[in-house]
Formats: C-alpha cells, sequence, structure tokens
C-alpha cells in the first residue's frame, strides 16, 4: 500500500496521525473479517448437525450432481416425512439445536423461565382458525407437550384461516395435518393427536387427563363451549376461552381474557342455507351434528388467526411466571369516555360555584382517554387499584387548574372522602381500606411525572 506523504515542513505529527488511522482501520477491518468468519463457521455447523439429526445425513454425504435444487428440497422432505411416521418420538435431536431454535426466546425470558415454558402442558380443543394458530406458536415458543382435539378435516374452505393446512391436506383430520407441521418445525415436542370430539362424560374427562397446564378452548359449537369451561371450571384447570372471530373484520377490537371482539355487527350475515336443506324441512332444529345440517358464517382469515396469537401469548407469558397484567380492554371506550367526560363537566362545574352553567374544560376526550387507559389504566389511584363499578375523574388538588397532570381516577367512596378533606388528595388522612394519605401521595407525584413525560412527548 502506497501513500503519498505530506510534504510541508515539520509534517511528523500529520504522519503519525495518518499511520494510526491506517492502522486502526485494518485492525477493525481484521476484527469484522474474523467475525464474519466465525459466524460462518457457526453456520455450517448448525446446517450439518441440523441435516445429520433431522434429516439422517452424514458428514461428507453429498446430494448427486444432476439433482436440481428442488429435487434435493423435495428428497429431504421425504426423508423427513419417513424418518418422522417410522417413530417420531425415539429422534434425537441435540439440545444446542433446540437452544439455538429458541435463541430468541431465550433472550427474552431468561434461563429459569424458559425452563418453565419447555415443560408447559397445554391441550388445544379445536384446531381451526383459531386453535391451529395458538397451537403452532405454542410450538414456536418451547412448549413441548400439546395434545390436539378435533374430529373436524381440512377442507379447501379452511385453508383461508389454517395456520399450517396445505392442499395436500384436504380431507385429511386437522389434528394430523398440525401434527405433521408441528414435527418438522419442533422434532423434540410430543405431539399428541386425537381425533375425536370433546364432550362431557367418561370420554371427555379421558381426553382432559394427565397433568395439564391450560386448556385452549378453540371450540365453534357454543353448547360444547360451555360443558367444557364448566368442566375445567369444576376440576380447577386453567382455560383460555375464544369467543366467535366470524364476521368480524376489526383487529383493534380484539379483546384478552377470553379473547373475543367488540365489533358492532356488520352486515355480514350467515350464509344462506342450501336448498336440498331447506327442502329436509324443520330449519329450526338445525345443529352441529347429526347430519352435519349448518349454516356457514363468513370468516376473514387474519381475524382468527389474530385470536390465536393473544392466546399463545398470554398463555407463554404465564408459563414462563411473567403473565400479562390487568390486560387493557376497549369494550365500548367511546361511550365511557364521554361519560366520564360529562360527570368530569358537571363535578367542575359544582368545584366552580357554577352549577349548571358547565364550561368548557381545559381536556378533551383524547385527553380523557390518556388519563383513564394510560396513566391510571382504568383503575382507581387508592391500593389495591380496584376497577371502579363507577369510575371518575377529578382534580387531585381543587386549587390548581384542571389538567391532565392534576386528574385522577377514583371509586365514588374516594371521591367523598377526597370532598370531606376540602378537595385536596395531599390532605385526606386516610382512604379506602385504611390506606394512608402519603402511599396514595407518592403514586400520585409518580403518575404526574407520567403525565408530564407523555405530554412533552406529544407536544
Amino acid at each position: 500500500m502506497n501513500f503519498r506523504w505530506l510534504s510541508a515542513p515539520n509534517n511528523e505529527t500529520a504522519k503519525l496521525t495518518l499511520v494510526a488511522i491506517t492502522a486502526s482501520v485494518l485492525t477493525l477491518s481484521a476484527v469484522e473479517l474474523f467475525r464474519l468468519a466465525q459466524t460462518r463457521k457457526r453456520r455450517e455447523e448448525l446446517g450439518r448437525r441440523a441435516r445429520q439429526d433431522v434429516y439422517g445425513l452424514e458428514e461428507g454425504r453429498r446430494p448427486d450432481e444432476d439433482q436440481s435444487v428442488l429435487d434435493v428440497v423435495e428428497n429431504a422432505a421425504q426423508a423427513l416425512d419417513d424418518l418422522l411416521q417410522a417413530k417420531a418420538g425415539n429422534m434425537t435431536y441435540d439440545e444446542g439445536l433446540i437452544r439455538e431454535q429458541l435463541s430468541r426466546n431465550y433472550s427474552f425470558f431468561g434461563e429459569e423461565a424458559m425452563s418453565k415454558v419447555r415443560k408447559g402442558r397445554v391441550v388445544v380443543v379445536g384446531c381451526g382458525g383459531v386453535g391451529s394458530w395458538a397451537a403452532v406458536m405454542l410450538v414456536r415458543s418451547g412448549v413441548s407437550s400439546l395434545r390436539l382435539i378435533d374430529f373436524d378435516m381440512v377442507t379447501l374452505s379452511s385453508l383461508n384461516r389454517h395456520a399450517v393446512a396445505e392442499l395436500a391436506d384436504v380431507g385429511t383430520p386437522k389434528v394430523l395435518a398440525c401434527k405433521k407441521f408441528f414435527e418438522r418445525v419442533a422434532p423434540w415436542a410430543d405431539i399428541d393427536a386425537r381425533q375425536e370430539l370433546w364432550q362431557p362424560g367418561q370420554h371427555g374427562t379421558r381426553l382432559l387427563d394427565g397433568d395439564i397446564d391450560w386448556v385452549i378452548d378453540a371450540i365453534d359449537n357454543i353448547s360444547t363451549k360451555v360443558e367444557l369451561l364448566k368442566y375445567c371450571h369444576s376440576r380447577g384447570i386453567k382455560v383460555f376461552a375464544s369467543m366467535g372471530a366470524g364476521a368480524k373484520c376489526d383487529p383493534t377490537r380484539v379483546q384478552i381474557r377470553a379473547v373475543y371482539s367488540t365489533e358492532v355487527p356488520s352486515d355480514v350475515k350467515l350464509l344462506p342455507l342450501a336448498e336440498h336443506e331447506v327442502n329436509k324441512g324443520a330449519v329450526h332444529e338445525l345443529g352441529p351434528f347429526d347430519n352435519f345440517r349448518v349454516r356457514i358464517l363468513p370468516v376473514l382469515g387474519p381475524l382468527p388467526s389474530i385470536f390465536g396469537l393473544y392466546i399463545a401469548t398470554y398463555i407463554v407469558c404465564e408459563l414462563a411466571g411473567k403473565p400479562i397484567l390487568n390486560p387493557l380492554a376497549t369494550r365500548n371506550r367511546k361511550k365511557l369516555y364521554e361519560k366520564l367526560l360529562r360527570d368530569l363537566t358537571a363535578r367542575e362545574a359544582k368545584v366552580t360555584g357554577k352549577n349548571g352553567i358547565p364550561e368548557r374544560l381545559g381536556i378533551d376526550e383524547n385527553d380523557i382517554a390518556y388519563i383513564f387507559e394510560d396513566l391510571h389504566r382504568g383503575r382507581s389511584i387508592v391500593p389495591p387499584h380496584l376497577i371502579p363499578q363507577r369510575p371518575l375523574l377529578s382534580r387531585w388538588d381543587v386549587t390548581k387548574p384542571l389538567s391532565v397532570e392534576n386528574c385522577v381516577v377514583l371509586a365514588q367512596e374516594d371521591l367523598k372522602r377526597l370532598d370531606a378533606a376540602g378537595g385536596r388528595g395531599i390532605d385526606v388522612p386516610a382512604w379506602s381500606n385504611s390506606t394512608p394519605a402519603d402511599v396514595v401521595t407518592a403514586i400520585v407525584e409518580k403518575r404526574i411525572e407520567d403525565a408530564r413525560s407523555w405530554l412533552r412527548t406529544v407536544g
């Protein structure tokens, strides 16, 4: 490498600087090349081990030179199918590969939490649009024991929403389509596929036997769903129920606890009953069983998947010991904000001595939404922060103007305590459950800082 040195007098400092910069660049380049080489070596090693563990390919074995890439892929897939069909349970899969595959989850949860996830045992009842998505993400997240229960078959119309079913799966049981796919993704997982209908009684008890952490209720039929929930509740089995995703299209309305949508029914209705079904008579007796005389509700494919992903996320976090606390609900929220604003306006009229003459407040409906949902999580400011039956907003300090920072959520009985203290929260001697004033004051001060931070962000 040739450099043209500066010819001006006393250029030794410049020369030394240039040499130092050049040396630094070369050193960084060498480090980066070493890192890339190590990464490539690691990738090749993982690939070799994966081929050996999963496909049975030995070191040094290569595909025939006249094979196309497609042939190689198809042959590998066939080899895997043969291996899985022989005995998936006897297959060894290197722990290092499992940890590499789950490395992002380990980074997120940590060693101890991921150990709990991998030991989790989940039963999925209903492996259609919702259940298949919940199940596939549980497997991908590390849950190593799944029991799949569904009596139904994959149809062409299933393919718009099913997580794993392909054209080749049409006419096969949904549980087997799931099992086949899951064993490709996570060969170490124990997948117990039961092509059966869950019903109460001895048969239903047998399907839910053993040590179970969670049951996912992804059943379409309401009466069976109720029976399953009743069964789980009576035996203390944790269950996550999915309500209907049919005829819905707004993902922002999907809620957690039981997963459901608050979307107002649209003009999407049940499809007309086929003429040959009408001719059978007694249309009012239609049900999901016997000869499967049913009416079909249109389903937009992405919505069931969102339901399933909500369920999987919630359960994985629960298994990890890091539950999702106080999931935010938005049911009828616009009406709630309007009511909160009306009540606050009436209260402000009393505070300012202008009863019956409401003034324009210094905050609007968007501010109400932030105060109630994000700042106070829809809960009273007073520990243990219960959800009031009738939540009310009020100034924390009546001597200061109403603002986002100076507005809290209270239950009705706590609002009376605030008024008895002259409208200044700091002067309330004790709150509900004898909570000391200084405890609540400290909480409010922290919320005030949070509100100011939010205002700086949006302002």
